[in-house]
């Protein structure tokens, strides 16, 4: 018996300094979890079938399969079971549901801060590059604050505060031919912003502030030309981006994902979605090689109810068909990678994305 008790003393105790000495180690391992960078990346209306679809057609994989955590998000708005992509958007922007068509505004209709809005305050670099007009629901729904995201002058407007310092997109006629006769490109030339209508002369540009409008509104499709505008463009939105010290805030969106699935379309879901995977492998390689970067991808909800019936792999085909030409309401995926990547699975809130990166950027 005093056998049995010692050997149980000395394991207890054996433990017992395990645990301890393991204590600064574990302190240490999460103060090293803090990113100094996060970039958030949106495929609108990219549900699974969008994912696994593109998946078939690329060979079975998918640069998206390098980020080794995944949870899902509850996408339902603060007045619908199937949100829109403005109260998606701002949902991930302010971390508080609202109604649907509602633009960096809470549920009562009061402006909040943004994610983005928060890190310029705090000195970070700030950006977006999206394929449709930076007036759109998702971009503006992290510089604007209105009840309605129709109204793309009035958020064309809220750019003027400067929050966002790289600005790459479409939806020049909004800041240009206005009906209040503004010109809104040259008033933000006066704040400092290098504009341009032409992605190849970025580069030109010095330090962080960039307003390039591509584009009158939304961008071309893949399949009519865009080619690898998405890819190059969020590169050169981190070249410029991460001259900052003190890190940045970068918004990414896949925006023409979702327009296939309003039409129907497994073709155009298929090559969006590719071409969103492609700029996956452009932020992985940055974040890879700087350590610090914190990558999140998700989307605001699905579009179609695409289902996938049948296919051939060999052939990388699928038989697709759709419940809808509208959102559905499903779990939608967040996959993460890099310091603090583990807090991103799960089941939760969209909301609970905004608190996970507040969290860890201790603010």
């Amino acid at each position: 018996m005093k056998k049995h008790l010692s050997l149980f003393i000395l394991s207890a105790g054996i433990l017992l300094i395990s645990c301890k000495s393991n204590q600064p180690h574990s302190a240490s391992k999460t103060e090293r979890k803090k990113p100094k960078n996060i970039i958030l990346m949106i495929g609108d209306g990219m549900g699974l079938a969008q994912v696994y679809a593109a998946m078939v057609a690329n060979g079975m994989w998918l640069h998206l399969e390098k980020l080794p955590v995944i949870g899902l998000h509850k996408s339902y708005s603060s007045d619908n079971l199937i949100t829109d992509s403005a109260a998606g958007a701002t949902a991930f922007s302010i971390g508080k549901k609202t109604f649907n068509g509602a633009i960096g505004v809470d549920s009562s209709g009061a402006a909040k801060e943004t994610i983005l809005e928060e890190a310029h305050r705090r000195g970070l670099a700030t950006g977006m590059v999206v394929t449709c007009a930076v007036t759109h629901a998702t971009p503006a729904s992290f510089v604007a604050h209105q009840p309605s995201r129709a109204m793309n002058e009035a958020i064309a407007l809220d750019f003027l505060s400067g929050s966002a310092d790289c600005i790459i997109g479409g939806g020049r006629q909004y800041f240009t031919k206005r009906e209040d006769g503004r010109n809104l490109t040259q008033e933000m030339q006066k704040m400092g912003y290098f504009f341009t209508d032409q992605l190849a002369e970025v580069e030109k540009s010095k330090g962080t502030k960039l307003l390039a409008l591509i584009a009158q509104d939304e961008l071309p499709k893949m399949s009519e030309g865009r080619n690898s505008y998405l890819p190059k463009a969020t590169e050169l939105a981190l070249k410029k981006l991460s001259i900052s010290k003190n890190g940045f805030f970068l918004m990414v969106e896949g925006s023409q994902i979702d327009w296939g699935g309003h039409n129907n379309d497994p073709d155009y879901i298929i090559r969006e979605t590719i071409d969103f995977d492609e700029t996956i492998k452009t932020v992985l390689q940055f974040a890879e090689k700087d350590g610090e970067t914190l990558v999140v991808v998700t989307a605001d909800h699905e579009t179609g109810g695409l289902a996938i019936n049948g296919g051939s792999k060999e052939k990388r085909t699928i038989d697709a068909a759709f419940t809808t030409k509208k959102h559905t309401g499903i779990l939608i995926p967040v996959y993460s990678f890099g310091p603090g990547s583990e807090l991103f699975g799960g089941i939760y809130e969209n909301t609970a994305i905004f608190h996970k990166m507040k969290t860890l950027m201790t603010w």
